[in-house]
């Protein structure tokens, strides 16, 4: 069945504005919003309805977070049965039984030997974890000289220190570089599109850009440097695939020179590259993978680190008496119960509904469908990996990311949620959503498209 979709004329707002002014929005322009508000009322399905009756196909998932949609009643349930039993449990000193399980349940998903999972409530918190993770990793080996991150260019590895400190997006460091960590440097990100414009899945072009590693460890030497850290597929700032070749290389001199490799799999953890993670789509084990959002559907914040089995030994080894803790770190709400029950319905749907064969449909629908789109006006580039795409459009002359808001307002306005970052706009539909709906997303987007470059 095709999204349903239908026009609306100009809403009146004033009616919500009154309410707005205490909440202070993340990553949002709020003065620019609470003249253009965009609220939501409820979701059901693949599908939200805003406040003013607009039924919206959700071809984010969120925020890259509810690949199984909206509602599912075996989550509802889970998570009832389980405040019903226990509604917390100290994570220091003691936890469920139900964490014990879905740790072990997790690895079965990871690559082998990544065999210890550490949980924490959010992508931002797991990504500083693991950070903290290879610092104490080394130091634990005797080589506590290993202290140096190295990040990428464009990546997104959340909004705490550490994250913003290895990512590579300029806007969100620029305001806080005084706090960031010192000691990083970032490797250059692999787009170009005078070589790669256009590419479907991976791009042919770019594999030699990992040599600048070499570079970066001849520059500080080894000794000196704790991990890599990149996003398989970098997401928030627009569906970067890597070249084909590129991670391999990565992994090799990672390999060559001791360093730690850290895959930030926050967005493309659990389905969302039509594999169980980004090192299964593409064959290269990292030491760490972090994950959040699919892991609940975004029903309940909860995030996590996969990490080697040789981590955990040598820092827990390295503990002293067995009595005393060896790794000062967590949160109060890591493994909560609730967060845990909904991760196994999760996962149960996961399997019982053969959700990785569903999105291994899904993504030839969404990359047949988004190639299609080129030529069209406005649009300078197309990628896809996965259900995951991304559209690069012409900017409005000295009003950077205004396109990408109107297209954004007139998505809406058609029927349809887009996931937009400045002038680029991605698409990540639910893996429930039927071929038809994916393929009428992106009919429906190229008919605002024509609408914005008319």
């Amino acid at each position: 069945m095709k999204i349903e979709t239908s026009q609306f004329s100009k809403i009146d707002t004033k009616h919500c504005q009154d309410d707005m002014q205490a909440y202070w929005m993340p990553y949002t322009p709020n003065r620019y919003f609470r003249k253009n508000p965009k609220v939501m009322a409820s979701a059901k399905g693949v599908y939200y309805t805003d406040d003013h009756g607009r039924k919206l196909f959700d071809g984010a998932s969120g925020l890259w977070t509810s690949p199984l949609g909206h509602g599912d009643p075996r989550i509802i349930e889970a998570i009832q049965k389980q405040y019903q039993t226990m509604d917390y449990v100290p994570a220091f000193q003691m936890a469920s039984k139900e964490t014990f399980r879905l740790a072990n349940r997790i690895t079965q998903y990871a690559p082998a030997d990544l065999g210890k999972v550490f949980f924490v409530n959010s992508g931002s918190e797991a990504v500083d974890t693991a950070l903290k993770m290879a610092i104490a990793y080394h130091r634990a080996r005797g080589e506590s000289s290993r202290t140096r991150m190295i990040g990428r260019e464009r990546a997104y590895h959340g909004g705490c220190v550490g994250g913003i400190s290895v990512g590579g997006i300029p806007t969100n460091r620029k305001m806080f570089s005084p706090m960031m960590m010192p000691g990083v440097d970032h490797l250059p990100h692999t787009l170009n599109l005078s070589q790669m414009a256009f590419s479907r899945g991976q791009p042919t072009w770019g594999a030699h850009l990992a040599d600048d590693l070499e570079r970066l460890v001849a520059l500080h030497d080894a000794s000196n440097i704790a991990a890599v850290i990149l996003e398989p597929v970098q997401g928030s700032t627009g569906v970067i695939v890597p070249p084909v070749g590129y991670l391999e290389k990565i992994r090799e001199i990672c390999t060559k020179h001791g360093i730690l490799l850290i895959f930030d799999e926050v967005i493309t953890g659990f389905g969302r590259l039509a594999a169980n993670f980004g090192a299964d789509r593409f064959g290269v084990k990292p030491d760490m993978i972090t994950f959040a959002k699919a892991i609940t559907n975004g029903v309940i914040p909860m995030g996590g680190i996969i990490a080697h089995n040789d981590i955990y030994e040598t820092i827990t080894g390295s503990g002293g008496q067995e009595q005393l803790i060896e790794f000062f770190h967590g949160f109060t709400y890591s493994g909560h119960p609730l967060a845990t029950a909904a991760a196994h319905a999760c996962l149960d749907i996961f399997e019982d509904d053969d959700i990785l064969a569903r999105t291994k449909v899904l993504e030839q629908v969404l990359g047949d469908a988004v190639h299609s789109l080129k030529g069209m006006p406005g649009i300078l580039d197309i990628r896809n990996c996965g259900v995951s795409a991304a559209f690069d459009l012409e900017p409005i002359a000295g009003k950077p990311g205004l396109r990408g808001m109107q297209v954004l307002e007139s998505c809406i306005e058609h029927g349809i949620l887009v996931r937009i970052t400045g002038d680029t706009i991605a698409m990540g539909p639910p893996f429930v959503a039927t071929p038809e709906e994916v393929q009428s997303l992106v009919e429906t987007f190229a008919r605002v498209i024509q609408k914005s470059f008319n």
